[in-house]
């Protein structure tokens, strides 16, 4: 029986200094003053629409992302969070995560940012390296991002994490893991480090930069999960570390087929109506003019997640994640059988492969189904 999962909000603050040219979200370099008291409006104004369709549900925990949402005043921030507790209830644990970036203008914030309520920051560094920096086009330099993490972890916050990207142009696996000693030099709770991809509509994609070739990866890649462990850090998603209790809650959520409402400029949101057995996704306008020209609808697409989607969809949410899988949580959130005949057979062509673990309470992928994740999903297709 489908079953109303825990509620998240995610909000997007659209706007940045400039655009990095491997970015893909949707972000907007700064050309004038940003629209900070209109812009709220708009959210707060957005967010009422949506709480209607969750009425009587808590939610959990709230992110800001963006382009830089650390460009907000800490009075604009705490606007927003007493805005939304006005629309719907918080807990009172929820986790209040912000995105932020290095630099001597921001990182002095972020006292006023825990004032304003956050409990979490996401420090996005990327890299330590000078000229790596400027070929990410990141407007930091190393000292200002550590000093930004030293802030974030001397203001009283419950948990920081730091950003970090490796397989960068002209990067070999001694700069990358200087670069992931210093984060972990730095004592971080949490750390996301991945590997730079070029995705499309990018100046990366345009014009494509030289990367590590693939033995240089995964060179990069093995040493640096040695590096980790050996610190302390738990890997429990493809690209998120943590020290124990400093898993990213709001992430979980998404991963393990949560809901979560989304609000401001692009952001995509996904809702169960349990008495209605529908499980429904949103997007909101994309650009910042048309968004904030709405007076009633921010909408710009809605659809229903059929029942014949619902498996693939679980499951490529659900495998990014390296916990079991209860095979409760997947018939609460799909509202589907995990005996029905069909989804049994995918199951067993993956344990063929050894990809994929099956016990009578739970699914697990192995370290080969890690591997070959694409090829795993691809059979729920």
């Amino acid at each position: 029986m489908l079953t109303a999962p825990p509620l998240s909000l995610y909000i997007h603050i659209p706007w940045c200094v400039q655009k990095c040219p491997y970015c893909d979200f949707n972000s907007h370099g700064v050309k004038s003053d940003i629209p900070e008291a209109e812009y709220i409006q708009h959210l707060l104004n957005d967010l009422a629409i949506d709480a209607k369709r969750v009425e009587g549900r808590t939610i959990e925990t709230i992110f800001f992302g963006g382009g830089t949402p650390s460009l907000f005043s800490p009075e604009g921030i705490h606007a927003i969070l007493q805005g939304v507790q006005q629309h719907l209830p918080l807990a009172k644990d929820a986790e209040i995560t912000m995105e932020a970036n290095p630099g001597t203008i921001e990182s002095g914030r972020f006292a006023g940012f825990q004032q304003a309520g956050v409990n979490r920051i996401s420090v996005g560094v990327q890299s330590f390296q000078t000229n790596h920096l400027l070929i990410l086009g990141r407007i930091h330099d190393s000292q200002q991002a550590i000093q930004a993490i030293q802030q974030a972890g001397n203001v009283g916050l419950n948990s920081f994490n730091i950003d970090l990207m490796h397989g960068l142009p002209k990067q070999d696996a001694h700069l990358a893991l200087d670069d992931l000693q210093q984060a972990i030099a730095l004592n971080a709770p949490h750390l996301s480090w991945y590997q730079l991809t070029i995705e499309p509509n990018t100046l990366f994609h345009s014009k494509p930069p030289t990367l590590p070739p693939d033995d240089t990866l995964w060179d990069i890649q093995e040493q640096g999960q040695a590096l980790l462990a050996k610190a302390g850090y738990e890997q429990y998603e493809i690209s998120g570390y943590s020290k124990p209790g400093h898993q990213c809650r709001h992430n979980l959520n998404y991963w393990r087929f949560g809901d979560y409402i989304g609000i401001g400029c692009g952001a995509h949101g996904k809702i169960t109506n349990a008495e209605t057995g529908t499980i429904t996704r949103t997007v909101k306008i994309k650009h910042p003019k048309g968004y904030m020209d709405c007076s009633n609808n921010y909408l710009d697409e809605s659809w229903l997640v059929e029942k014949e989607d619902r498996p693939f969809e679980f499951f490529m949410n659900q495998f990014r994640l390296f916990e079991a899988c209860p095979k409760q949580r997947y018939e609460h959130t799909t509202g589907l059988s995990s005996s029905a005949p069909e989804l049994l057979n995918i199951i067993e062509q993956a344990q063929q492969k050894g990809w994929l673990i099956d016990t009578p309470t739970h699914w697990e992928t192995t370290d080969l189904g890690k591997r070959f994740l694409n090829e795993l999903l691809e059979l729920f297709l």
